[in-house]
């Protein structure tokens, strides 16, 4: 995956995926990149290895074989788009078309996934009102409401920063991801000629990027906020009819934003775990040895730093 090494304002947030080259298909133009994951050496075998794709890989090469491919929904914030996750013409242009008429399963994952940048903005950045921040709702921490904030800029009314508005926000991008995913799919099936590539979020496992490079807060309280954001991010998938939701982290990033997942984490607990960080493929087979962040039984996913970045099912 890759972070968004760019400067992040509070509100938006960071993040994109990469995998790893062996034989490629040429694609029309689009973005330009953020910091990939990684760019470290290591060959695959593309039918049992599979690849990450988001907005740094517009206008580049594809894979031209894969087991399976992880496309992100995001164009590196949380609140913005992959502008190559489904164009409107031709195919090629499309990671998300990609994924689901290259890969060709095999393993333990299906042939095509999707992972959507995550952060907890709060309220106020740098004096200024953060402008996607609820400010009403009902969550299962009480109601978002609002609260006047003063500020060298001014003084504000905007939603609190509390548990309740943060899972509301949490909610929100997920449910404008998946007004993205089914919008992308639809461009992509209306093409002639027509190809099949499912409209319904719960057609994909979903994978939250959660990084420090991102925006979080921090602190008890602050970490507290993160565990809701995510647990409504996973609630709004849920409520879109997805059954898996996952996490790409490492274990010191997740604790970081987190404070550590246990069985009073509620949704968070036990959820399947993406491991980055090998710069080899025998490195990420190496990795899926290690103990999960959030208690799952056992680590479902690798990644091995290359151009673009390769992926291994365990």
């Amino acid at each position: 995956m890759q972070t968004g090494a760019r400067r992040v304002t509070k509100g938006l947030v960071v993040q994109a995926v990469i995998a790893v080259a062996l034989m490629f298909t040429t694609v029309a133009p689009a973005l330009g990149a953020k910091s990939a994951h990684g760019g470290g050496g290591g060959g695959s075998t593309s039918s049992t290895t599979g690849y990450d794709l988001s907005y740094p890989q517009c206008g580049g090469s594809f894979p031209s074989s894969s087991a399976f491919g992880i496309v992100g929904v995001n164009g590196g914030l949380a609140n913005d788009l992959n502008p190559c996750l489904g164009s409107s013409a031709p195919y090629t242009q499309s990671e998300l078309y990609w994924a689901a008429s290259v890969s060709t399963g095999g393993t333990t994952q299906p042939k095509a996934s999707l992972y959507v940048n995550t952060a907890d903005p709060g309220n106020i950045y740098n004096g200024t009102p953060i402008s996607d921040w609820p400010t009403a709702g009902t969550t299962p921490y009480g109601s978002c409401t609002t609260t006047t904030v003063t500020t060298g800029s001014g003084t504000f009314t905007v939603g609190e920063d509390s548990p309740a508005c943060a899972w509301q926000y949490g909610y929100d991008k997920s449910a404008q991801d998946v007004a993205w995913l089914t919008a992308a799919a639809t461009a992509i099936d209306s093409q002639s000629p027509p190809t099949s590539v499912s409209t319904s979020p719960g057609a994909y496992p979903w994978w939250l990027d959660v990084e420090t490079a991102n925006t979080w807060q921090t602190g008890t309280a602050g970490q507290a906020m993160n565990v809701a954001d995510l647990q409504g991010m996973i609630a709004s998938l849920q409520a879109a009819g997805v059954a898996i939701v996952g996490a790409y982290s490492t274990s010191s990033q997740w604790t970081q934003v987190t404070g550590g997942t246990t069985s009073a984490s509620g949704s968070l607990w036990q959820i399947p775990n993406w491991i980055p960080g090998a710069r080899t493929l025998s490195g990420a087979k190496s990795n899926c040895s290690q103990v999960s962040f959030t208690g799952a039984a056992s680590i479902a996913l690798t990644q091995w730093a290359s151009h673009p970045d390769g992926d291994y099912a365990c």
